[in-house]
């Protein structure tokens, strides 16, 4: 058996809070954490339909990669949704932590997992964020990466769409470079339009990421960068590989946890075609 401490004392020294964005809110969000932990589900949001997975497979920690707290509760009328979302979590005694952009920055952590999926070989972080606190080790948010075999632009994001299991994506690109070949690749999971110029400074020639703005495409164009929005949502890969890493640690420590992976799928947007 384990107790909620004791995971999240093993899980920040994989992936320090101190690795975490100023402006970001990540750690303890919901609940008791000195309580024994039985059945833990990891999930890329914590949304009503998430919680209510939660209740009916029993779990008492849910492990998320987006924060659920990312601005205080003004009060706590459970008419809204989201307030009536934390009075099921304190009724169910379900314990919420969330490790956002420290994952993101961590070695072996969400941008690798990403890179994997795209089976990016001799990749290195696209941002540098310094040193890790713990091991000592260079760390940086994003990644960037060659791919075994150079693909033209339309083969590229393809080859995207089938990695990633999408239906669509919006692609940025400069008339003059739909020629181009795609080799060198940056991806960083989540919003990630404000570091294209990272992307271009390491000789990228495309770079993967989401929530591009209308006036920050018009720029990546300008910059002749090739970039794939392929949504928010691709950080999905997080649940699986929280997850592994739950059960590897739960091995090595023998505690007595059953861990589980959401099966809701939180991605807010629909792609619709004209008829």
């Amino acid at each position: 058996m384990t107790t909620g401490l004791e995971l999240i004392s093993r899980f920040e020294r994989f992936a320090s809070p101190k690795l975490a964005e100023s402006w970001d809110h990540v750690g303890l969000q919901v609940g008791d954490p000195s309580r024994p932990i039985h059945r833990l589900m990891t999930t890329l949001d914590v949304r009503p339909a998430v919680v209510a997975e939660a209740i009916d497979k029993q779990v008492d920690f849910i492990f998320a990669h987006h924060p659920v707290m990312f601005h205080p509760a003004v009060n706590l009328d459970v008419r809204d949704p989201q307030n009536q979302m934390y009075a099921d979590l304190l009724a169910h005694h379900i314990t919420v932590y969330a490790a956002h952009t420290n994952l993101d920055t961590a070695n072996g952590g969400m941008n690798d997992w990403l890179a994997q999926q795209l089976q990016l070989q001799s990749t290195v972080p696209l941002v540098d964020a310094g040193t890790d606190p713990v091991s000592g080790q260079e760390v940086g948010m994003g990644r960037v990466g060659e791919l075994a075999t150079a693909l033209s632009v339309d083969d590229f994001v393809q080859y995207c769409l089938r990695v990633f299991e999408l239906p669509a994506a919006r692609l940025i690109i400069n008339p003059l470079d739909r020629g181009r070949q795609i080799k060198r690749v940056a991806v960083l999971g989540g919003s990630g339009s404000e570091f294209y110029q990272q992307a271009t400074a390491a000789s990228a020639d495309a770079y993967v990421t989401g929530d591009v703005t209308y006036h920050t495409a018009h720029d990546i164009q300008a910059h002749h960068l090739v970039v794939l929005d392929a949504g928010h949502h691709i950080e999905v890969v997080a649940v699986h590989g929280l997850a592994e890493l739950i059960k590897q640690w739960s091995h090595q420590e023998g505690w007595e946890l059953t861990v589980c992976e959401s099966a809701v799928n939180t991605e807010p947007f629909t792609f619709v075609r004209q008829h």
